[in-house]
């Protein structure tokens, strides 16, 4: 096997345990329910929209930029004035995360220039790889636990062996899934960016599947779960570097795709529930029923007056009747914030921003 950086010595034999291969089993029958589940529900960008927020405020929670639910849902769209910085750090992540896939489903490759795109969404700084040395992660304590590469050659030449590792099935001839964590953990001791490393990283695994076929949208988001399990992701990611334990982290990676899928197809087939109730209550009770304002209200949790005039192309003054009559009847909650007046489909939001451990 080539030599790849971070994994030199690692051959793929060492993933074949009984533990692991358990675990992979399990993990690979939930994503390949996640995939055909995902695809039942008639408009994919839905739910691209959808988990992906919550995905991305899970992500960007990781890194201490927290926000509710409610501001996230509010603010969604990006020309609203006055947005608090975690709400727009978590909207830079949904759109890093669109930048990413459209490249990917356009190439059929994750490369390192497609991950310098993502990271300088995130930041909004195209400020590339590390080129100044002083970077080290430190414990809560403030002590230091790992120096990462220091050199910009070095990380240069790191993640060119990173590249070639998810994009060149021969040199490691092991399971997508096991490859997704190693290639995690060797991008984040790389930790090749000035900010945002955390964030580039999770979505790279996602994007990763995609790559491989095993996902056709990312509708998997594992950082609920990292954020559930903080202490131990980072724990496991140091003793790989210090003890070598490769298996225990496979398995924690490989466990939280089981449980993330699980938890996606229990979403997913929760909103296509919601889609169709809402699709014959609205096809049958009102003259104005479309597609389009249905994938309005399942596209925008809190939407708006005018994100319907954009959608279906109508008046400011139709589209305010159109959701008012809605609302008047139930099937969304009119509520007022600040100046603004704001459609709230409960239904969705409620499946949305419910505790996925109940």
């Amino acid at each position: 096997m080539t030599e790849l950086g971070f994994l030199s010595g690692l051959v793929a034999e060492r993933f074949e345990t009984p533990r692991i291969l358990k675990s992979l089993a399990l993990a690979s029958r939930s994503l390949a329910e996640l995939k055909g589940v995902a695809a039942t529900l008639p408009n994919q960008e839905i739910l691209i929209r959808t988990l992906g927020l919550q995905e991305a405020k899970d992500s960007s929670e990781i890194e201490n930029f927290v926000t509710t639910h409610d501001d996230l849902f509010k603010d969604e769209s990006h020309d609203e004035p006055g947005l608090a910085p975690a709400v727009k750090e978590v909207q830079r992540y949904r759109q890093a995360m669109q930048v990413g896939f459209e490249s990917v489903r356009s190439t059929g490759l994750l490369t390192l220039n497609q991950i310098l795109d993502i990271q300088a969404t995130l930041e909004e700084t195209r400020a590339g790889f590390r080129k100044v040395p002083g970077t080290h992660l430190k414990a809560g304590d403030g002590r230091v636990v790992y120096m990462p590469p220091q050199h910009p050659a070095r990380i240069q030449e790191l993640m060119h062996d990173l590249e070639r590792f998810l994009n060149e099935p021969e040199i490691f001839a092991a399971d997508p899934l096991i490859k997704m964590a190693l290639a995690h953990h060797q991008f984040e001791s790389i930790h090749p960016f000035y900010d945002g490393n955390g964030r580039t990283g999770r979505i790279v695994n996602v994007l990763y599947l995609i790559q491989q076929g095993l996902l056709d949208s990312p509708v998997l988001y594992l950082s609920r779960r990292i954020v559930r399990t903080k202490g131990r992701y980072y724990e496991l990611l140091q003793e790989v570097r210090e003890r070598d334990a490769w298996e225990e982290w496979v398995l924690y990676m490989l466990e939280c795709v089981e449980l993330t899928a699980r938890e996606a197809v229990r979403t997913i087939k929760d909103i296509r529930e919601a889609f169709f109730e809402a699709k014959h209550r609205i096809r049958d009770g009102y003259k104005f029923y479309s597609q389009d304002l249905l994938n309005n209200l399942f596209s925008h949790p809190y939407t708006k007056i005018e994100f319907v005039q954009k959608d279906l192309a109508v008046s400011r003054l139709t589209a305010t009747r159109y959701l008012d009559k809605l609302a008047q009847d139930g099937l969304l909650e009119k509520r007022r914030i600040g100046r603004n007046s704001y459609y709230v489909n409960t239904r969705l939001t409620d499946i949305l921003t419910r505790d996925p451990m109940t």
